[in-house]
């Protein structure tokens, strides 16, 4: 027999008021995180809440990921709106009444909140059926690691739940509480890894003419990584390369013979990804030759740029002046360097990726995956009122 959710925040008073039902839930999900494809509490929570109003549901989309369909009128029109559920295998340090009960697991990112403001538009639109067409309320597991779009693409989301075009969004603290922030083209940054291993001729320190040095090669190619940034990338647009990690076999009087280096590089367009792979490549191998030393280079694209469709950031910037106010709105915003698994879809379909600002005053230094991060419940109404919004504006009556 399928367990039933034990919820602890009650949320079924039917006087509760909208904002009261919405800070229940996401308090709820905040006690009970959980990472990317052993998300059973959102999903269940979700698609127990949406069928109650009367919406199709299909669940384990995507192994985790919960489908709500709900449709009114006559419209042809199909949109999707996706909001990610999995948390962080962190152990939560905060010292408020919802802190996590899972261990090792916690809403680090504010996919809690995420999750609460999508489920609170499907609540609204099916009361209100304002609008003429069909929303798709996508809830997709695995946004972390970047894994959980791609696995509901690959279960057939878009043959199954035919969609126009898709809206996402992430909550950002460094911005004030009740902003939307834009634009057209790359608005997150695509993520790659990379990972080479140099190997020289290791000994004594004391006789460093006798070997073939791997540090004295990295450190030529750390400095030459950076001439992609300043003289290879366009500098209208955004590129970041990281060396994050190295590790040798050496030791305070003994020079390595391999030396290890991992980091990541982040592009907000293709053309820039492809760029960096092929310089980057170039310069390690390159250098590595030039010293006479042999090199092992790996280049993984892990995140796609997020590119968002000018039609679609029109009908979001429209529907966030609506609700926030025109001067709480930026259309053309600086591109955010963090990394969202979103831009998947929008392989597929036009979309539009907004950030909502979620800045708490008194705690204006907490980022997102701090162990202390806590999701602004300020912001939920507003923001479940812009996706309705954004509905009722994209498929009018």
């Amino acid at each position: 027999m399928k367990n039933t959710i034990e919820y602890q925040v009650s949320y079924e008073v039917s006087t509760m008021e909208f904002k009261e039902q919405l800070v229940a839930w996401r308090h709820y999900l905040h006690q009970h995180p959980e990472i990317a494809f052993e998300e059973k509490t959102a999903p269940e929570l979700v698609a127990k809440e949406m069928r109650s109003w009367g919406l199709e549901v299909t669940e384990h989309v995507g192994k985790t990921g919960v489908v709500g369909t709900l449709r009114c009128g006559t419209g042809k029109d199909c949109i999707g709106i996706r909001a990610d559920m999995d948390a962080l295998a962190i152990q939560e340090m905060s010292q408020h009444d919802h802190v996590s009960l899972n261990p090792g697991r916690m809403h680090g990112c504010g996919h809690d909140g995420h999750t609460t403001t999508l489920l609170g538009a499907a609540k609204l639109l099916a009361e209100r059926k304002n609008f003429n067409g069909t929303v798709r309320f996508i809830f997709q597991p695995a946004e972390e690691p970047g894994y959980g779009a791609q696995a509901m693409i690959d279960d057939g989301l878009f043959e199954r739940f035919p969609v126009d075009e898709m809206y996402g969004l992430h909550n950002v603290p460094f911005f004030p509480a009740g902003t939307i922030h834009t634009r057209v083209g790359g608005v997150a940054s695509s993520e790659d890894d990379f990972s080479f291993t140099i190997t020289g001729k290791g000994g004594h320190a004391s006789s460093p003419h006798e070997g073939n040095d791997p540090l004295a090669s990295f450190a030529e190619i750390y400095l030459a990584l950076q001439t992609i940034v300043s003289r290879n990338a366009a500098p209208q647009r955004p590129v970041v390369v990281s060396c994050t990690e190295i590790e040798t076999d050496g030791a305070h009087n003994a020079i390595p013979t391999h030396v290890t280096v991992r980091g990541d590089a982040r592009t907000t367009t293709e053309v820039d990804q492809q760029l960096v792979e092929r310089r980057m490549r170039d310069i390690v191998e390159g250098i590595c030759r030039m010293n006479h030393a042999a090199c092992e280079f790996t280049y993984t694209h892990e995140f796609y740029p997020v590119v968002n469709d000018a039609r679609c950031v029109k009908t979001a910037v429209q529907a966030a002046q609506t609700i926030f106010g025109v001067e709480n709105v930026d259309g053309a915003c600086e591109p955010w360097m963090a990394s969202e698994d979103f831009a998947a879809y929008l392989k597929h379909v036009p979309g539009c990726f907004v950030l909502l600002g979620s800045g708490k005053a008194q705690n204006s230094n907490i980022s997102l995956h701090q162990n202390i991060f806590d999701y602004n419940d300020a912001i939920l109404e507003k923001g479940a009122e812009f996706w309705a919004e954004l509905v009722k504006e994209r498929l009018a009556k």
